[in-house]
C-alpha cells in the first residue's frame, strides 16, 4: 500500500493469495485509519472543497446511464449532482480534515456536521468565495474570515491564503488518478489512505510500515467481507 502497488502486483509479490482477498484486507486497514482524528484546529485554518465524479465502479447493472470506462466524465458542465464534494480543512500545523460531504456544492449544515466540533471563534478562516463558507463563518462567530475568488486575481493577503489546502488538493488528485476512478462508496477510505501517506511523507521505510500497522490496530473495526461488499453511498 505504501509503495502504491496494484492489488494484482501485490498478490504476485506476496504469493499464494488472490488479489480480491487483498482488496478486502486493504479496506479493513483503511476503515481503521479512517478513525484517526484530532481535537481542534489551531490558529489559521484553510478550507476549500474539491470534486470527484460520482462513481459506481465495480457495480453491475447500473441504472440511468451507461457504464463509464476508466473514470469517464460528467454528462453536465460545471458542478452538478454527478459531482461528489470533498472538503479539505487544514491548519498551519498540518492538522487535516478530509471527508466526503455529499453531491454538488456544500451547504452550511454539511460544514457544521463535518468540522463543527473542531473549529471555534478563535480561529482565523481562509476559504474560497462560495457563499456557504461565509454563512458558516458567521454562524460560528468567526470574525476574521478571508475569502479568495477562484479567478486567482488575489491569491494572498499577507499571511492569509488557501495555497496549502489547494496544494493538498492537487497532490490528492494526482495520487488518486492511478486508480482510474474510485467507487464513491469507498472514497472516504481513499481520503484516509492519502492523509496517512501525507503524514509519513509518502515514505515506504520500515518506520512508516510499522506506523501504519500500529495505527490501524488502535481502532476497533467490525468490517467483514460481507459488509464491505455491500457498502452503499
Amino acid at each position: 500500500m505504501l509503495e502504491g502497488y496494484s492489488l494484482r502486483k501485490s498478490a504476485e509479490l506476496i504469493g499464494g493469495i488472490h488479489y480480491v482477498t487483498l482488496f478486502y484486507w486493504r479496506h479493513k486497514i483503511l476503515a481503521a485509519l479512517n478513525q484517526m482524528d484530532f481535537d481542534k484546529f489551531s490558529g489559521i485554518v484553510e478550507m476549500d472543497e474539491t470534486y470527484f465524479l460520482y462513481s459506481e465502479k465495480g457495480k453491475r447493472n447500473i441504472k440511468d446511464r451507461k457504464p463509464r470506462k476508466r473514470g469517464g466524465s460528467s454528462r453536465f458542465r460545471g458542478i452538478s449532482r454527478e459531482q461528489i464534494c470533498v472538503l479539505i480543512a487544514r491548519d498551519r500545523q498540518k492538522s487535516t480534515f478530509s471527508g466526503v460531504l455529499g453531491r454538488g456544492r456544500p451547504v452550511k449544515s454539511q460544514l457544521e456536521e463535518a468540522i463543527g466540533s473542531k473549529i471555534s471563534p478563535d480561529n482565523k478562516l481562509c476559504t474560497d468565495a462560495w457563499r456557504a463558507f461565509s454563512t458558516y463563518a458567521k454562524s460560528k462567530g468567526i470574525e476574521e474570515h478571508y475569502r479568495f475568488k477562484s479567478d486567482g486575481v488575489e491569491r494572498v493577503r499577507g499571511i492569509y491564503h488557501i495555497q496549502n489546502v489547494n496544494n493538498y488538493h492537487s497532490r490528492l488528485k494526482g495520487w488518486i488518478q492511478r486508480f482510474n476512478g474510485v467507487a464513491t462508496k469507498y472514497l472516504d477510505h481513499y481520503l484516509s489512505w492519502f492523509q496517512f501517506l501525507d503524514i509519513v511523507k509518502h515514505r515506504s521505510d520500515s518506520g512508516s510500515i510499522s506506523k501504519m500497522i500500529v495505527e490501524s490496530c488502535l481502532f476497533p473495526i467490525n468490517e467483514t467481507y460481507q459488509s464491505l461488499r455491500t457498502y452503499e453511498y
